[in-house]
């Protein structure tokens, strides 16, 4: 029974303490572009172009109780492309980390369009194909939620709204489990929608066809989650509390090996050695000497027994060990990380 709770607490991710992200795209103007920021279509159409622009943005960030049309100078996050292709969803995704329980708010403003005046916010993102979708509409008047499932729209959801073109609004999205809420200019949009199809993703900015809509004062409060790996290696170290050092080693495109999670989180993201690429590649096992102490390096198995990564041990060494001695006791702790069933997309987490 143990095991099974904690393959299900790597399956959704497990939560830390709370934490904020603010997008006010305040001195990116000269750059033009963002970074931890990548350009998605879905649909046909041109390419997808994603600005800062100067001098547009409201003067504060916060609730607010209608939209409003003061501008205090700042910049804005841009979608303007204006390809009129009717099936188009240009989508700006940020990459810098996974959410799962989270409030995504932003100011946007459309300013034009013909075919479509539209601005959403995309959530749960995993890929162009599959995401969710809350938007408005200021030439339909409304408020829809959707879902895209390997490229296919369902029904949208949502009510009628009276959304006026060329002001600020404010747009928010708060997802609980797989509960998700609403909001438009501070007001709740619609009761509380319910789905599973997504458990955790990315967040993004969303426009459709030729409407040309301006972000501003973006923030997300989230409670952040814990890569699977880490939390694997945090409870071998607690029921292995002598480990001197325990670092996962994953494999880059590069051919390149680097540090995923270790004892040590500073650790994280330094390189690795000949070691753990042919622990990796080859299953190659490594033995080497400090003092007082032995370092083992072995290959991680999935479920089907294939390489997957590679595990560094460093154990305080006794009078008389050999190299068998060492690979034996570094097998044992092995095989307690194996025992949580990581796979190759759980490193990825």
């Amino acid at each position: 029974m143990r095991t099974f709770i904690l393959l299900c607490g790597l399956a959704l991710g497990w939560p830390a303490a709370g934490a904020e992200l603010q997008f006010s795209f305040g001195d990116l103007a000269a750059s033009g572009s963002l970074t931890n920021f990548h350009a998605e279509l879905l649909g046909a159409g041109g390419p997808v172009v994603w600005k800062v622009l100067p001098g547009e943005a409201p003067s504060a960030f916060g609730p607010l109780a209608g939209p409003t049309k003061s501008a205090g100078g700042g910049s804005v996050l841009a979608q303007t492309s204006q390809d009129p292709a009717n099936e188009r969803y240009p989508m700006y995704i940020y990459d810098g980390e996974r959410f799962r329980n989270f409030r995504f708010t932003t100011q946007f403003k459309i300013v034009s369009g013909v075919t479509e005046q539209m601005a959403g916010l995309v959530f749960r993102f995993q890929n162009a194909s599959n995401f969710y979708v809350a938007r408005v509409s200021a030439l339909g008047k409304n408020i829809r939620f959707y879902k895209v499932v390997n490229g296919v729209r369902s029904d949208p959801i949502g009510p009628a709204c009276s959304l006026e073109p060329g002001v600020w609004h404010q747009l928010a999205v708060q997802c609980d489990g797989n509960q998700i809420n609403l909001w438009l200019d501070d007001h709740l949009a619609m009761p509380t929608l319910g789905d599973n199809t997504f458990a955790e993703g990315k967040i993004g900015f969303w426009t459709k066809s030729d409407a040309v809509s301006y972000f501003a004062n973006a923030a997300v409060t989230y409670t952040p989650m814990v890569p699977p790996a880490q939390v694997v290696l945090d409870s071998v170290l607690r029921q292995q509390s002598r480990i001197l050092g325990l670092q996962i080693y994953t494999l880059a495109a590069n051919d390149t090996t680097s540090i995923l999670v270790s004892k040590n989180p500073a650790d994280k993201g330094q390189p690795g050695t000949e070691a753990e690429l042919a622990a990796i590649r080859d299953g190659t096992i490594s033995f080497g000497r400090e003092h007082n102490t032995v370092l083992v390096t072995m290959p991680l198995h999935d479920r089907n027994g294939d390489y997957i990564a590679a595990a560094r041990f460093t154990l305080r060494s006794f009078l008389g060990e050999t190299q068998d001695n060492a690979v034996n006791r570094a097998t044992l702790i092995l095989k307690l990380i194996e025992s949580f069933g990581l796979s190759a997309d759980d490193l990825k987490k």
